[in-house]
């Protein structure tokens, strides 16, 4: 599912479980070498709502489920506070591997780098393709910057609303 270009090539028309299946032997960057498993999407494919966050945590890699771990405790309480139901929105992460050094026994969180970002779009692309979401959140600076540009600053950009541009197979759909 990689090319040696670094960049994730999913399948197209497979649905969100064959690109799931598909993103299991992603090999595009090398985090997949240091990680129990690809962390893929969750929720439903009618979901109008797709938040994104950066990368799997220790136990989401583990568990092989998105926003498990303490950002998940974290989401889980935002959205119940909002008043969404999770089981009506989609959770991902622009990374799809864990990014992380060892240090003793444990596993400490890095963040992904610009080209581990590059990797992964594609995977973000596919999903989106298939969930066509009316909203997009990025829950975080890396997240936003996987999702939106390089170039974006939490400090300048924060709370704007932001177009999201996906290339699909050469072509550009807003």
């Amino acid at each position: 599912m990689s090319e040696s270009d670094g960049v994730a090539r999913p399948p197209a028309g497979v649905g969100l479980a064959g690109l799931r299946s598909a993103a299991a032997g992603c090999r595009a960057c090398e985090l997949w070498q240091d990680t129990t498993q690809t962390v893929f999407g969750e929720g439903p494919e009618t979901a109008r709502v797709v938040f994104v966050g950066e990368q799997p945590g220790d136990q989401e890699d583990r568990r092989g489920e998105p926003f498990v771990g303490p950002a998940g405790r974290l989401l889980d309480q935002a959205l119940a506070d909002a008043g969404i139901d999770r089981r009506d929105s989609y959770v991902t992460n622009s990374v799809k591997h864990f990014s992380h050094t060892v240090k003793g026994k444990r596993r400490i969180h890095q963040t992904p780098r610009a080209e581990h970002l590059r990797a992964c779009r594609p995977w973000l692309e596919a999903e989106f393709a298939v969930l066509q979401p009316e909203v997009v959140v990025a829950l975080g600076a890396t997240a936003a910057k996987g999702l939106i540009s390089p170039s974006f600053r939490i400090t300048r950009d924060h709370g704007r609303l932001l177009p999201w541009t996906v290339r699909l197979a050469g072509s550009v759909r807003r």
